[in-house]
């Protein structure tokens, strides 16, 4: 027997020390252990041994179990951890690594559309100017030739600040016909410019916002006439809205800084509810334009008798709803992640009149 019982130490022994697999020891267990195995039948024979082999016999094959156990459980241990260090290795993650970028991020529709019309109407060589969101009663209403009866500057239509009572109150602009006046009075002629910028009114429903976009353009030289309004506006619409033969129309209207002054209507069809730009019968007003008058010349220092202009202006939200079909200017500024996502556009895509406006 104690040959034998040498013999499971050596074979079993070694075998549980080389094992490379939890499965390996498990099958080795019950290869010594199991109730079948070699140790599990020494011990049944204990019985037919003398009374007194049977105490050594015993107390031998009981140290070769705790013996074997033991081996079992500290190379199970020794398996798990390299098992563990194995795994840890496979999913370490690299934090010198840069961020992937995430496809999640959305071009917002104003800031896209703001690009759409930079990218036109800066084909037709026009610069992008800006200037300050609070003005003076000058900038943004004398000097445009807005009487002060005008209803424009009444407190129900604008925002006024806080002031010390010794001078006229800062307003938030109402447009951004002041930047026109800022450069005309920096700025010598030829003037080729767009203004997009945040414009505020006391205003708010599904088609009004007290906080909204504007664009407008001016022009002042001494040769363009209304001709010159009327072409680089037509060919912005159609470029825009991507429809080569929209109808356009110019009725008469009234501005105080523009004379004469005119509305522009494109063209549509409403037949079943459903508003679709194009030849259909139908017209949309979509934007305000005229020749720069010359009182608002003259108060800028341009001599009203050697030059002359244009100018005209449109609501930048307006536009973007028309175009994308945005049904209420109010979810623009809600910072709804899932309307960004079903409205925004892919980043890194700058529209172009070459490359595409709208991707």
């Amino acid at each position: 027997m104690l040959d034998e019982v040498e013999k499971i130490r050596r074979v079993i022994g070694g075998a549980i020390a080389a094992a490379a697999a939890q499965a390996d020891l498990e099958a080795l267990r019950v290869d010594a252990l199991g109730r079948k195995g070699r140790l599990t039948e020494l011990m049944k024979g204990l019985g037919r041994l003398p009374p007194e082999q049977r105490r050594q016999a015993g107390a031998t094959l009981n140290a070769l179990k705790d013996e074997l156990t033991a081996a079992i459980e500290a190379r199970a241990k020794a398996l798990a951890a390299s098992e563990l260090t194995r795994r840890l290795d496979a999913e370490r993650v690299d934090v010198t690594l840069p961020v992937r970028p995430q496809p999640e991020g959305r071009i917002h529709p104003i800031s896209q559309t703001i690009d759409e019309m930079v990218a036109i109407f800066g084909e037709m060589g026009f610069k992008v100017a800006e200037g300050p969101d609070i003005e003076d009663d000058f900038h943004n209403f004398t000097a445009l030739n807005i009487p002060p009866e005008h209803p424009a500057r009444q407190s129900h239509d604008t925002f006024y600040l806080a002031g010390d009572g010794a001078a006229a109150p800062k307003l938030l602009r109402t447009h951004t016909s002041p930047v026109q006046i800022r450069t005309m009075k920096a700025e010598k002629p030829p003037i080729r410019i767009i203004v997009p910028g945040r414009t505020y009114r006391v205003d708010y429903d599904a088609t009004h916002s007290p906080n909204f976009h504007q664009v407008e353009g001016l022009v002042v030289d001494t040769t363009t006439h209304m001709g010159h309004l009327k072409g680089c506006l037509v060919e912005f619409v159609r470029a825009f809205f991507d429809v080569a033969d929209l109808p356009v129309r110019f009725r008469p209207s009234y501005f105080p800084f523009t004379e004469p002054s005119a509305e522009m209507d494109i063209g549509c069809s409403r037949a079943g509810g459903e508003l679709k730009l194009g030849a259909g019968g139908d017209w949309l007003e979509i934007l305000g334009c005229g020749m720069v008058h010359p009182k608002v010349l003259a108060n800028c220092g341009i001599d009203p008798a050697e030059y002359q202009g244009f100018a005209f202006g449109m609501g930048i939200e307006r536009a973007a709803m028309l175009k994308y079909g945005i049904p209420d200017l109010r979810t623009f500024y809600e910072a709804d992640l899932r309307w960004l996502k079903h409205y925004g556009f892919l980043p890194l895509e700058m529209p172009s009149m070459v490359g595409g406006l709208a991707r």
